[in-house]
């Protein structure tokens, strides 16, 4: 009998439990290994839902630091923005540093697409959560001097954010098979919605028992922690060779050429409109409206709850001949929330705002996704270029984030902080209602697989929530 070592002995504990749990969760997510320890109830239920699957241990590696790195952000991804302007108090410190990161999440995208197609995808991943581990270390060593380094924050985290998504995602699409993306796209779903419920109410309660700054200084040390070990973890992936040269500027001739993927790329770009500012001036104005970290995560864990149902039920019951209409209501939702705090700010208007758009979210994004995979699926050489593409919308989406934000800075160096910057919510905020203008004249196909636009949620920054 071969000697197992403790890595070995490590994934077959890891996927048991991911077993375990996909088989009992409340929305009945499972998977049959087929290796013996499984009563015959159990085998029937996964097979009921997902039939004979056959589960890598890439996969489930995949899976491991997927929920590693949502329970990391959820934690304390929120509470950076909070920790950094109770230090400075001021709401364009916050902006710049957003600012530095979405300006850099373009580059790290391009970068890792390079390491992807020369090198390894599996390092661009690495690389991600290496950096994002950075991110927290520096945050730690900087203390109450973060604000001095408010760029160089900006920088880290942009640069993990973007190296990370680009290997996770093709990573994703390479490691699942048709048989196996069920399981590991509801999983993945699962975990992060866990995160985002968890997470904030977590650090909140421990940021409000700690005294001082040490609340922080315990939530950025778990984080770390969490990063380390998902880095550890990766080094268990077997390897993914490359694939030929990066063509970007075959991606971007796409553009001119290709009428439908314009119109998602330029709703892309509105859509990062309304996240640019969205992302941090709700959290702040909640934390302002309050004065409690625990508040802030008592938020975060009822829109990320309704935001769980809300993708749930969608997934589960939009038909397709009703996408189209769902963008629709789902951008005035979106755009009309907005109205119920631009003219005064409180906890409950804040909580009844935040309640709406967790719910307005899946109404548009689901379909959104399904919309965006399919255009991209139709593109020149889709499959070759599946890194090239994800490069280009990325740069739009970032674009339009960071477009937003640089107008919120100009505008508060010009005008009053309280008169700019609820004027800049409603423009911005709109963002999410022209996208039904621009993609209804595309002829939406059947949604490939509805889990799939539940799992690149996290992709998309979010929105205004806080998982």
């Amino acid at each position: 009998m071969a000697i197992q070592g403790p890595g070995d002995f490590l994934f077959k504990k890891l996927r048991i439990v991911a077993a375990n749990i996909a088989v009992h969760s409340p929305l009945g997510f499972a998977a049959q290994y087929g290796q013996g320890g499984w009563g015959t109830m159990a085998k029937s239920i996964a097979k009921i839902f997902l039939g004979d699957v056959h589960v890598t241990k890439n996969l489930v590696l995949l899976l491991v630091i997927g929920g590693l790195y949502a329970i990391s952000i959820a934690l304390s991804n929120t509470f950076v923005n909070i920790f950094l302007w109770k230090q400075s108090g001021e709401v364009s410190d916050i902006a710049l540093y957003q600012l530095a990161s979405v300006a850099t999440q373009p580059v790290a995208f391009l970068i890792a697409g390079y390491i992807s197609k020369k090198a390894d995808r599996i390092i661009s991943l690495r690389l991600g959560v290496f950096i994002l581990t950075a991110f927290y270390l520096t945050v730690l060593f900087a203390g109450d001097k973060a604000d001095n380094i408010l760029v160089l924050l900006g920088i880290l985290l942009g640069m993990g954010f973007g190296f990370y998504w680009l290997g996770y995602n093709v990573l994703t699409f390479e490691i699942t098979e048709p048989d196996t993306r069920d399981f590991f796209n509801g999983f993945a779903g699962l975990l992060t919605s866990f995160a985002g419920m968890i997470g904030p109410i977590s650090a909140g309660a421990i940021i409000t028992w700690l005294p001082d700054t040490r609340g922080y200084e315990a939530i950025f040390f778990i984080s770390f922690v969490l990063f380390i070990t998902a880095v550890l973890l990766s080094f268990k992936m077997k390897h993914r060779h490359a694939e030929g040269p990066l063509r970007v500027n075959k991606a971007v001739a796409e553009i001119k050429e290709n009428t439908a993927w314009r119109k998602v790329l330029y709703s892309h770009f509105i859509q990062g409109l309304r996240e640019g500012i969205f992302v941090f001036v709700i959290v702040l104005w909640v934390y302002m409206a309050t004065n409690s970290e625990l508040a802030l995560g008592s938020y975060g864990l009822v829109t990320s709850a309704v935001s769980f149902a809300g993708y749930f039920l969608v997934s589960r019951f939009l038909k397709p001949f009703q996408r189209k209409r769902a963008i629709f209501i789902g951008g005035i939702l979106l755009f009309g929330a907005v109205f119920l705090i631009v003219f005064n700010l409180s906890y409950p208007l804040l909580m009844t705002y935040g309640i709406i758009v967790s719910a307005a979210y899946p109404l548009l994004l689901v379909p959104y996704v399904s919309l965006t995979y399919d255009v991209l699926g139709q593109a020149t050489s889709a499959g070759a270029m599946r890194v090239e593409y994800l490069i280009t919308k990325e740069w739009f989406i970032n674009g339009g984030r960071a477009a937003s934000i640089i107008l919120l800075l100009l505008g508060i160096a010009i005008w009053d902080d309280k008169q700019i910057i609820p004027l800049l919510m409603v423009i911005c905020g709109s963002g999410h209602f022209f996208i039904y203008f621009l993609i209804r004249g595309i002829k939406m196909k059947s949604m490939r697989n509805k889990k799939d636009a539940n799992s690149g949620m996290p992709e998309n920054g979010g929105g205004d929530s806080l998982n």
